[in-house]
């Protein structure tokens, strides 16, 4: 009955390691247990993993917990993910997400959408750039040549007027503030459009093309994800 006891402590010990953050830890007792060596080591291999588990830090873990997952089979750049979110909303990152999203990407492929949001996602973690979204979307506005996001200087008013195009930009943006990996750019900070050439895209290495955008990373920037 020894094995079947220690396996059977060692699944709770498992499981209540993923959800706890409780700070003691985990020791089975093998004061008078035949097969004490086994149960010993087993001891230290659950401690081991409480300990990995405790050094997640609490953004990280909320990622691994709330990331939306796929099912086997399905691409997750699909119509068919989107189809499983009824609604997507937000607060203000999110809003500024889905508004730029909408704005410069809502003629795009999924793939194309993922794609920008990945490249205002890569600022945001990048240092030369501002630490939120909404800084990203919005650095520049109002500054002639200066703004980082065509859609905001282009003296037009930001009216959003197609409501099935926002709900399904918002439905990425919502993807993507929940912790999506981003696969498509490699971790580009720059796009432009096919019938466009920017001066920086003939120095920048371009690391992906997706639709009607190309994009590029920053020669210095060395992609985290």
């Amino acid at each position: 009955m020894v094995r079947p006891l220690c396996r059977s402590l060692a699944l709770f010990v498992a499981i209540v390691s993923v959800v706890s953050t409780a700070d003691a830890d985990v020791t089975l007792s093998t004061s008078t247990n035949p097969k004490a060596e086994f149960c010993s080591r087993l001891n230290t291999l659950l401690r081991a993993e409480g300990d990995a588990v405790k050094s997640i830090d609490g953004v990280a873990m909320k990622r691994l917990i709330d990331a939306p997952k796929s099912r086997p089979g399905v691409d997750p750049y699909s119509q068919e993910r989107l189809d499983r979110i009824s609604k997507a909303s937000g607060g203000k990152s999110w809003a500024c997400m889905a508004e730029a999203l909408y704005f410069e990407a809502r003629g795009e492929t999924l793939r194309g959408m993922f794609a920008v949001a990945e490249v205002i996602l890569n600022r945001v973690d990048d240092p030369r750039y501002p630490s939120s979204v909404c800084g990203v979307v919005n650095q520049g506005t109002g500054e002639r040549f200066r703004c980082q996001f065509t859609y905001t200087c282009d003296g037009r008013p930001e009216t959003i007027g197609d409501t099935r195009a926002y709900q399904r930009v918002g439905k990425v943006a919502k993807i993507m503030m929940d912790g999506e990996p981003r696969r498509l750019t490699k971790g580009a900070t720059h796009y432009h459009t096919k019938a466009v050439k920017p001066r920086w895209s003939r120095v920048f290495p371009r690391t992906a093309t997706i639709g009607y955008h190309h994009f590029y990373r920053e020669p210095s920037r060395i992609a985290s994800r």
